[in-house]
Order: C-alpha cells, then structure tokens, then sequence
C-alpha cells in the first residue's frame, strides 16, 4: 500500500468481490447531520379544481380508487415512493354517488377523515361506519374494509396511512378481497359509555375496537377540554379499552386554539399531517410561515420548532402522528419552548 489511509487497488478490487468496504472511505458515514426538512402546505383552494378533474375519471374499473396523493418535495422516497413526510402518507379520495370500492385488507393502518360531503359507508371488518363531515374511521392493519357511497353528491376525505414506515421495514403486504374470515366485533355503541366498558371475553388488540369517531362528539370534547401548558386544547382519539392510540402507529388529535391566542412552540422527533377543520391561522414551522384555512393540509416534519395561531375565531386541526412508534422504540424527545 502507498499510504495507510489509501488501499491497494488490487486489494480494493478484493474486498469489493467479498462486499467488504471501507468505512473510512464512505463520506456518507461521516457527514454532518442536515437540518430538519421542510414543511409543505396543501392549499384547499388549490387542491378542489383538482379533485372536480379527478371525478372527471369515471370508470372505478379503471382508478379502483379515485386517490389524489399528497407528496412532499422534500421527503424522501422509500421503497421508490416519496410520502407527505417520513413514515406518513395522506392522499384525497374521492368516491362518486353510486360508486363502491371493492373489499381488501393491508397490512398498513390506514384512517379516513371526511373533508366535505356525506352519504358514504366504510365497511371495516363487517361493521358499517357512516361518513359524514369531519367524521373519523379508521382501518387499522389487516382489517378488511371496502367503501360505498349511498348519497347524492361527491364525497372526499383524507386518507393517511403509515405505508412508507412498511415499505422501509418491509412489511407492506396487500391481499384483494373478497373478505373472508371476518372477525366477529362488537359493535362500536358498546363502547359509548367512556369509563364503563364492555366485558368482550378478548384481550385488548393493538387498535381500537371502535371504528368510527363522529364529529359532534370529537368537537364537543375538544371544546370542553381544560388548557394544555402550550396554550391549546386537545383531545386524543384514543383506543378505549387501553386509553392508547386509536392505532397502533397512527396516533390521533383534534387541537383547539382559541381564538386571537398563540401556541407556545413545541418540537418533538415525531412527524405529523394536520388538517384544518375549522378556522383561519397561520403556524410557524422552523422557518415557515403557514397561512391556512379550513380543509387545508401541511405536514410537520420532525425536528422543526412549530406554533399554532388563530385568527378572530377558535381554529381546530386534526392531527395525525407516528408518535407512538417513536415512544415504543424509546427515541420520542420532546419539548417546549419558554417553560421553566
């Protein structure tokens, strides 16, 4: 060799048959950290000339699932895909009155929150969920599910799933209907007493055995909930047998900032999508200014200091988060700025 820190290139050329390489040699290996990535914003207005275009697309034979996918620019592809930020993928599906989506079941979570419209039916594990306005139901992995609209008018929501966080381990698996061997589940109004809970003979799963969250219940819990040291108000769409996440790597929240106030800023290693149900306001993230309106969408990336300001009236966003999966892995930091 010529020197200790330059090999042979014969001896390179040997190690590289074997797939053996030098760390010393990879620049990747020891590059300085980047800062977090950006936020990107969905604008509504933008986004509904698109989705008239999108029922344009008539033949669901064709589409299967009339979806809009929402991807960042800045995040990065896994699996070949980019997402809306790591772990996170939130999409617009539009269904057409009259149209079904035909039963399958994922190994991905997967959740529906209902932007505009009414009328539709997700059926997950045979039990049928309505879809109204800012409804949430959920499809937690392995469930099957399938969707029909029985209204009279377009339907949209947002779909979020954790499907990169199964590209990049793996675990991404996809069966088509039809559905069989269907579960047999309680229905979600025997969970509607809150502290008294059904004896079901099973042991708690990793998703809530309630499916669907109605908007009147959601915005009256958020309403009445007390204020949180950052200056909101928030709620969690929790799993009532555990008092956990509605899924097992989606972790659900309706925030509340009254109006004219501002949140004090917050990061955590958690990502997030929010979606702004009601109000007018602007968030600051890292070195973005927001300005949102409802149906709009923007992700937080990991990292990024972030606040929340409403405008002359109270704003609510509903939130989703990989939370959770950074908590079980022991990596979740968070923290508040300006708090002794």
């Amino acid at each position: 060799m010529s020197s200790t820190s330059q090999l042979d290139e014969e001896v390179r050329q040997t190690w590289a048959a074997a797939n053996v390489f030098p760390l010393w040699e990879n620049r990747a290996a020891h590059a300085k950290p980047k800062g977090p990535e950006p936020a990107h914003h969905w604008s509504w207005p933008v986004l509904e000339p698109m989705i008239r275009q999108a029922t344009d697309v008539r033949s669901m034979e064709a589409v299967e699932r009339r979806v809009l996918m929402l991807v960042s620019p800045h995040s990065p592809a896994v699996g070949g895909a980019a997402g809306t930020t790591t772990n996170l993928n939130a999409n617009l599906q539009v269904l057409m009155p009259g149209e079904k989506a035909r039963p399958h079941r994922h190994s991905m979570n997967a959740l529906r929150f209902v932007l505009t419209g009414s009328g539709a039916v997700t059926v997950v594990d045979g039990k049928a969920c309505e879809m109204n306005e800012f409804d949430l139901v959920t499809t937690p992995g392995w469930c099957w599910h399938e969707h029909e609209h029985r209204g009279d008018a377009p339907i949209v929501w947002l779909d979020v799933l954790d499907a990169s966080l199964h590209r990049y381990l793996g675990t991404d698996v996809f069966q088509p209907g039809p559905a069989n061997n269907v579960p047999n589940r309680a229905p979600d109004s025997a969970f509607v007493g809150g502290t008294m809970l059904p004896e079901i003979g099973e042991a708690p799963t990793g998703f809530s055995p309630v499916f669907r969250y109605p908007w009147a219940q959601a915005r009256t819990a958020v309403a009445a909930a007390p204020l949180r040291q950052d200056g909101t108000r928030r709620v969690r769409y929790a799993n009532p047998q555990t008092g956990g996440p509605v899924m097992a790597f989606l972790d659900c929240y309706l925030v509340q900032v009254d109006a004219s106030t501002k949140s004090l800023p917050f990061r955590t290693s958690a990502h997030a999508v929010c979606t702004v149900v009601e109000g007018h306001g602007s968030s600051q993230i890292g070195d973005q200014t927001i300005r949102w309106g409802p149906r709009d969408v923007f992700n937080i990336p990991h990292g990024n200091w972030f606040s929340h300001m409403a405008g002359s009236e109270t704003a609510r966003l509903f939130v989703v988060t990989d939370r959770e999966v950074f908590k079980r892995l022991d990596l979740l930091t968070e923290e508040y700025d300006g708090l002794a």
